[in-house]
């Protein structure tokens, strides 16, 4: 057919030989048994932007969840099903891939999760959300047909992020944030059309769960530098449906770079991110953004943490702060609550919290209670101050072996 695009190259040139050969089989087994395999989705999207991207996403006109028993018997691997969402993941040698049956999705109100049944690869593309996300490429003959109904390629090629209808952000106002993402990290513009969709649709943002809505934030953390994402959001005023007093700004996009720097060669852990993200919050601020989010322990925790440690910031500036202060002031803080906080405020502060990481939280007693009771001292308060003021000593280097530890307890003893 005259202007048929095919990406069989394109597969073959930035694929592992194991993933082409797993698609080619896929498609021949969907084919015999009368059924229509595709790749989908983020993947036939990185394959023309020439963009590693390893996640196999396949949708089945017909019953993916049968197919995919069928490959991992054939592979020699493990298929993991769903029958509830007709999804499954093949698992074979170390790969893997997730296939599902084809839907149509509609939405009884907006807001809403969809109302699913199962479709053709034409609706399964017209629900996704953006142009350049609604592409597949048929796995059956002629292997690597590029399907493209909304012209996401034309919009790769004009690094634009567009919506397929007008009712996008309507429907589902999650996208919002989707769409920055996107934006982000492929460097590309928001078409104009779907920048003040987005910006008609900001509101419904609210009738999004938190769940929802911290789900999408993850996502945008998880980004190589999701600060640029969190910066356009605040200029559209889209951080500010999840609270009013966070900030996109140039503050922001310092402290991320540096919790990066401080964090090589693992990217920042999510509590680090969202500890940055509050650090300019008040602790009542900072107790509606994490129940609005439902935060899991974790990071909940960090974030108080983070404002408790800012909280005593002032003593911890003090030049020539004592070590045994300084460990009374940090210790049971969580490692995202500290380095946000070093990263956060002023050298002396943050001189003072990089002591105590790298080296005055691992400091320990010699003596044990176990040798402080055959020393005489009972079980109790009087034993747990004992090792508490042994701990000072050895922080501050007024004992630095067993006898000095010794000698001390029995002075102690004698004196007190």
């Amino acid at each position: 057919m005259a202007g048929t695009i095919n990406l069989k190259n394109e597969i073959e040139e930035h694929l592992p030989a194991a993933l082409v050969e797993f698609m080619r089989a896929a498609g021949k087994l969907a084919q015999q048994r009368q059924e229509r395999l595709y790749l989908v989705g983020g993947v036939v999207r990185d394959l023309i932007l020439e963009r590693d991207n390893l996640d196999l996403d396949l949708v089945l006109e017909g019953d993916a969840i049968s197919l995919a028993q069928a490959l991992a018997r054939q592979k020699k691997g493990e298929a993991v099903t769903h029958s509830r969402f007709g999804t499954a993941t093949v698992r074979w040698h170390g790969w893997s891939a997730d296939l599902a049956t084809a839907r149509a999705e509609t939405y009884a109100r907006p807001g809403a999760l969809p109302d699913v049944k199962p479709g053709t690869i034409e609706t399964d593309l017209s629900r996704r959300d953006f142009t350049i996300n609604a592409m597949a490429v048929a796995l059956g003959e002629p292997f690597g047909e590029l399907l493209d109904p909304y012209g996401g390629r034309q919009d790769l090629e004009d690094r634009l992020v567009r919506v397929l209808h007008a009712k996008s952000f309507t429907d589902d106002a999650t996208r919002i944030w989707r769409a920055l993402r996107y934006e982000q990290r492929l460097d590309f513009a928001l078409e104009p059309a779907t920048l003040t969709l987005l910006k008609r649709d900001i509101a419904r943002l609210d009738a999004i769960s938190g769940d929802r809505i911290r789900h999408e934030l993850e996502w945008v953390l998880r980004e190589e530098m999701p600060e640029k994402a969190l910066q356009h959001a605040g200029k559209l005023g889209v951080l500010a449906r999840i609270h009013p007093s966070l900030k996109g700004d140039a503050w922001l996009a310092e402290k991320f770079a540096r919790a990066r720097e401080m964090s090589l060669p693992e990217p920042p852990a999510m509590p680090l991110y969202l500890a940055l993200m509050a650090y300019r919050l008040t602790e009542a601020e900072a107790e509606k953004f994490i129940a609005y989010l439902n935060l899991p322990r974790t990071s909940a925790l960090a974030l108080r943490d983070t404002l408790a440690v800012k909280a005593k910031i002032g003593e911890l500036a003090v030049p020539g702060l004592a070590p045994s202060r300084l460990y009374d002031l940090l210790n049971g803080a969580t490692a995202p609550a500290l380095t946000a906080n070093a990263i956060a405020d002023e050298p002396t502060a943050t001189e003072h919290i990089q002591l105590y990481l790298d080296a005055l939280c691992h400091v320990n007693p010699i003596l044990t209670g176990k040798d402080l009771k055959k020393m005489g001292v009972p079980e109790g308060p009087q034993m747990k101050e004992i090792l508490h003021m042994l701990l000072a000593a050895q922080l501050d280097g007024k004992v630095s072996t067993r006898k000095d530890e010794e000698d001390w307890v029995r002075g102690f003893l004698l004196t007190g």
